[in-house]
């Protein structure tokens, strides 16, 4: 466990400015976290990692920037990143509670963000993304990145880990061969979150919603909503104005359970639990279309 004093010379070094105070925060299972007071007043947040997997902040702080620089939606600032010592300090956003005129405002801005799109599916440094490191490496389509990229490594991770039934990896396998048969298919790629879940978008005190923490790439645009879907914490309007803005093909609701496949496994291979059993209901209600 990082202690605040290590943290606090990290960002002092790394921002060339006094630390007045480094505060532990709670949450988050993999890296450490603290709020940091500045001399000149200022308020940052800053994680840092024991032993993180190689470029883990700086791969997060350039999906941090590409989102940024589709200039649709507020992305926390980053302020200083390096891979040794491993730190990422960030503008510090004060939250507060979002509104259902917030949860429209996003919904709209997320749209944009997709509509910026990106180069291919995956990313065009290849970096992994995620604590299992499933590939990124660049796919003309879609369906050759979800089956190469995400359902199949995923499959062999969760058979050689004896996480899921042998039955129900050949079902995941059975799902990748044939993904341009769920409609959609021919979607160009977007510029994703990649890891969209509530606690992954901040409101601020004004009422503007922040993305943090991505593990962004090329994809699919139903994934971000499909995974936003997977835990709750977005209100109907946020769908609302998302349709509004960039309206989905036909059927997009009933391939939710599809594209929540790749986080339900990534889920079941962590933690087991009731996530093996999500796995497989998602295969059924996919199999199913």
């Amino acid at each position: 466990m990082a202690d605040p004093s290590e943290i606090s010379t990290v960002v002092a070094h790394a921002l060339d400015v006094d630390v007045v105070a480094a505060v532990r925060l709670g949450g988050g299972d993999v890296a450490e976290s603290f709020r940091v007071e500045l001399a000149d007043g200022r308020s940052v947040f800053a994680k840092t990692h024991r032993d993180p997997p190689p470029h883990f902040f700086t791969t997060e702080a350039a999906g941090l920037e590409w989102l940024r620089a589709a200039d649709a939606a507020l992305v926390a600032e980053v302020l200083a990143v390096g891979d040794d010592p491993a730190h990422l300090v960030l503008g510090w956003i004060d939250e507060t509670r979002h509104s259902r005129a917030d949860d429209e405002v996003f919904g709209r801005q997320l749209a944009a963000v997709h509509r910026a799109g990106a180069p291919s599916f995956g990313r065009a440094d290849r970096r992994t993304t995620g604590s299992l490191g499933v590939p990124n490496d660049p796919c003309d389509t879609w369906a050759e990145f979800y089956a190469e990229r995400r359902l199949l490594p995923l499959a062999q991770l969760a058979m050689d880990r004896h996480v899921l039934p042998a039955a129900t990896v050949r079902e995941l396998e059975a799902v990748a061969a044939r993904l341009d048969q769920f409609g959609a298919a021919d979607e160009p790629p977007s510029r994703l979150h990649g890891d969209l879940w509530a606690g992954n978008r901040v409101v601020d005190t004004e009422g503007r919603s922040w993305l943090i923490d991505p593990a962004a790439h090329g994809g699919h645009r139903e994934f971000d909503l499909a995974m936003m879907q997977l835990f709750g914490g977005f209100a109907p309007e946020t769908f609302v104005g998302y349709q509004d803005a960039h309206p989905l093909a036909d059927g997009w609701r009933d391939r939710v359970p599809l594209h929540q496949l790749a986080p339900l496994t990534v889920h079941a291979i962590k933690f087991g639990g009731g996530y093996v059993a999500a796995t497989q209901r998602a295969l059924h209600a996919t199999l199913s279309l």
